[in-house]
C-alpha cells in the first residue's frame, strides 16, 4: 500500500470543486470576453465565499451549492450568451 497522492477531500469539499469546474468548462463555450468575464467572477466568487462563510456551516454551503447549480444550467443553456443575461445574484451578503 502507497501513500496517498494529494489531499482528501469531503464529499461537500468535492462538490463545491466540481461545481467550480463545471462553471469554468461551461466559460469555455462562450465568446472568448464572455469566458475571461465568467472566469474572473466565478474565482473571485468562489475565494470570497471561501473566506466567509464558516467551514462548519454545512446549511449554508449546501444553499450555496444548489444555488450554485441553478445557475450553472442557466450558464450552459444555449440561450444564455454570457453573465449579462444571467440572473447573478452571488454577491448578495445575506444568509438564510
Amino acid at each position: 500500500m502507497g501513500a496517498s497522492s494529494g489531499p482528501r477531500f469531503s464529499g461537500m469539499q468535492k462538490q463545491v470543486l466540481g461545481l467550480y469546474r463545471g462553471f469554468l468548462r461551461a466559460a469555455r463555450s462562450k465568446s472568448p470576453e464572455d469566458r475571461r468575464q465568467i472566469e474572473s467572477f466565478v474565482s473571485a466568487e468562489f475565494r470570497r465565499n471561501s473566506k466567509l462563510v464558516d467551514r462548519k456551516n454545512f446549511l449554508y454551503i449546501e444553499y450555496l451549492l444548489r444555488r450554485g447549480k441553478k445557475q450553472l444550467e442557466q450558464l450552459n443553456s444555449p440561450a444564455t450568451l454570457g453573465l449579462s443575461s444571467l440572473n447573478l445574484s452571488f454577491s448578495e451578503n445575506q444568509k438564510p
